[in-house]
């Protein structure tokens, strides 16, 4: 669907644990997230008039028709990689209480736009628990890292990035979502940057079990040489936004690129 309306694709309304090692947030935090189809020809946030998110026992909050930042943490994110925009807001109010919630997008022609879902607690405390349990392990496994970083010879066009899933350590499934932006430090990080994301949401659609315990990427865009980038790596629960209930966002890793190689600047050349 492709025309200038507003239509929702899914929503995300969930639990988040948040690991990023941020001073003065709380690690257990929760979400609202809107992925509306691509309105062609249009800027997505002018056909949004106020978007209204609802909970249990009168739960209410907003997702602001604002341009997403690291210090407001509730507004709009534009995809370079597919020209889409989505909307999410960060809550940092610990998790969520079990039950229906419901996403409101009220739109400049007056239509509202809605999409529910269940919020199960019980895969929230399992899959956390879980990683809490192995977490050292895991962040010890990533490749590249501050600690391992890329060979001199590494290519630059589908560079590996591996680390050890939950089911290799705990036999815990679990889904995993990859990110990529150029950057030294987590101050730098810019998610409307991304070089490259892991759309395990999209990918689903031609493989039902996209995601499910990954264990490593060839990233699907062309690193510049000698160049720092930051990544992380998401843990949920599913691989569909409206079946999420816990997102696990794990800490930055980050390497420097080798410089070019002559194969890799002839792979450059033919495009």
């Amino acid at each position: 669907m492709t025309d200038c309306r507003f239509e929702i694709f899914d929503i995300m309304a969930c639990d988040v644990y948040w690991d990023y090692g941020t001073p003065g947030l709380p690690k257990q935090q929760h979400k609202f997230l809107v992925a509306p189809y691509a309105t062609e020809g249009r800027f997505t946030p002018d056909l949004v008039d106020e978007i209204v998110c609802h909970g249990p026992n009168g739960y209410l909050t907003h997702i602001a028709n604002q341009k997403f930042t690291r210090k407001n943490r509730n507004g709009y994110i534009h995809d370079p990689l597919s020209g889409n925009y989505w909307y999410m807001h960060n809550c940092a109010t610990g998790f969520m209480e079990e039950g229906d919630y419901r996403i409101d997008v009220v739109t400049k022609s007056g239509e509202v736009k809605s999409k529910a879902r269940f919020q199960k607690s019980e895969p929230a405390r399992s899959l956390v628990s879980s990683y809490l349990s192995h977490s050292d392990a895991i962040h010890a496994s990533f490749s590249p890292s501050e600690n391992q970083p890329l060979a001199e010879d590494t290519p630059l066009v589908g560079t590996r990035v591996r680390w050890s899933p939950l089911k290799e350590i705990a036999g815990t499934d679990a889904y995993y979502i990859y990110r990529i932006a150029e950057g030294g430090s987590k101050a730098e990080w810019d998610i409307q940057k991304l070089v490259w994301w892991d759309n395990i949401f999209i990918e689903r659609m031609s493989d039902p079990t996209a995601g499910l315990n990954r264990s490593e990427v060839a990233i699907g865009a062309s690193l510049k040489p000698r160049a720092s980038y930051l990544y992380f790596v998401e843990i949920t629960d599913s691989n569909a936004m409206g079946q999420t209930n816990i997102c696990i966002f794990q800490p930055f890793r980050r390497f420097v690129t080798p410089p070019i190689r002559a194969t890799d600047a002839m792979a450059d050349a033919r495009g």
